[in-house]
């Protein structure tokens, strides 16, 4: 997100571990930029982990509350177009913009308890940490990918899942921090963002599998959308982020209010401590589904392995919200089933674009598909408390159904075009 090119001074710089290219090391590159990944990634949800308690410190309407995380969607859509447009991750080092766009998301998360009087200077604070984002989890992706030819599925789960669990680690924090010390805990995640940027600096080596550089050009957009095959993977996606992210953003407060009406799960602990612990057991878990359906995927082909999760989490959606205030066990483990499914297919319609798209369009697609999917979610995670407050958990959850109900019939389709063939080796 920063335009640095190769000054005399960055040679400096701790320099990546083996040479460019070399495949010796490919699993150790891949694994550290899984883990630089997790510990940027906890700035997304950073703010949001600690809305509850912001909600009353500051007074926050329901409104107000999704706009901590709402900000940084909008952020990170503009840093996404930005960076394509600029084509900043070809022209610059990827292990240095990586490595400067975690220390700006980090810089911005640690000013809200520092300087962020109130809603207003954290919104535009968040809004810069998702600015800051699209330097990192594109990036990171691009660097993943080269090292990536016939377990691509897998490698990407895998970066996904990292992904997950570090969107997850804030609650985390929060139940170990005590659930009202919010200042500890975005400390404690932009700490966290920095250790991760400074570890891609030093670990993110490019692979063997180079490609041209992926252009985003306007004039590409509407050819790109016309191809059959990209148009239904975007919609399988677009029907995934309408669920995804609107249930990462209230699952924590459903649990919460649930416990408190209903019992905690943990006796002895309080509700507010115990509802931070599940909503990071059940976004964590995410992580564990995506790589478990990367590996799926390559092998049983990627339009299945997409339906097959959004079938599970869409019903997922479809029954947890009808059973607030109930048996706490029961809703923590449809909870799980939830968390699990409703990311693990995420990396596969990333997957298929790259297998769908034409090489000369693959940096379009991969753009207008991220946007339109982050941009989707602004409509998703602001009707939730709409709807809590008009007809409640129930029907509110509910209608997130409806993305993967969409998705579902988009990959279809997809299964049963002659472009299926191009999916996993010719798997689907």
């Amino acid at each position: 997100m920063f335009l640095v090119k190769e000054h005399p001074l960055l040679h400096n710089l701790p320099t990546p571990l083996g040479n460019e290219g070399d495949v010796s090391n490919k699993w150790w590159t891949v694994l550290s930029i899984a883990v630089a990944e997790l510990l940027v990634l906890g700035l997304w949800f950073s703010a949001s982990a600690v809305a509850p308690v912001l909600t009353i410190e500051w007074n926050l309407s329901a409104a107000e509350a999704a706009w901590l995380t709402m900000s940084v969607q909008i952020g990170f859509v503009a840093g996404a177009f930005l960076s394509a447009l600029l084509t900043l991750a070809d022209i610059y080092p990827p292990r240095i913009l990586f490595a400067l766009a975690a220390l700006a998301g980090a810089a911005a998360t640690a000013a809200i308890p520092a300087f962020a009087g109130g809603f207003g200077a954290a919104v535009a604070l968040r809004f810069v940490t998702g600015f800051a984002l699209a330097g990192v989890y594109p990036v990171g992706m691009k660097i993943m990918a080269t090292w990536m030819k016939e377990d691509r599925g897998l490698g990407l789960g895998l970066l996904v899942g990292a992904l997950t669990v570090g969107s997850a680690s804030p609650h985390l924090l929060r139940a170990l921090n005590g659930a009202d010390d919010w200042r500890r805990v975005l400390y404690v995640a932009a700490v966290l963002g920095m250790a991760g940027g400074l570890l891609g600096l030093v670990c993110g080596r490019l692979g063997p599998y180079r490609g041209a550089p992926a252009v985003f050009r306007w004039r590409y957009a509407g050819r790109v959308l016309r191809d059959r095959g990209v148009r239904l993977a975007t919609f399988g996606y677009l029907g995934h982020m309408w669920e995804l992210y609107a249930m990462w953003t209230w699952i924590p407060l459903f649990l919460l209010e649930s416990f408190r009406a209903g019992g905690s799960m943990l006796p002895g602990v309080s509700r507010p401590v115990a509802a931070s612990l599940a909503a990071f057991l059940v976004i964590a878990i995410g992580g564990v589904g995506s790589l478990a359906a990367g590996w799926l995927a390559d092998r049983w082909g990627r339009s299945r392995t997409t339906i097959l999760s959004l079938l599970i989490s869409g019903s997922c959606a479809l029954i947890i919200g009808f059973l607030f205030g109930e048996n706490p066990r029961l809703i923590v483990l449809i909870a799980l089933i939830w968390g699990f499914a409703v990311v693990a297919d995420s990396a596969q319609f990333s997957a298929a674009i790259s297998e769908l798209a034409e090489p000369d369009y693959m940096g379009t697609t991969l753009t207008l598909q991220t946007s339109l999917g982050f941009l989707l979610t602004l409509v998703s995670i602001r009707l939730v408390p709409v709807l809590v407050a008009r007809v409640g958990w129930g029907w509110a959850f509910a209608v997130l159904a409806l993305g993967p109900a969409f998705g579902m019939g988009a990959m279809g389709a997809l299964q049963r075009s002659p472009d299926a063939v191009k999916l996993a080796g010719g798997r689907g």
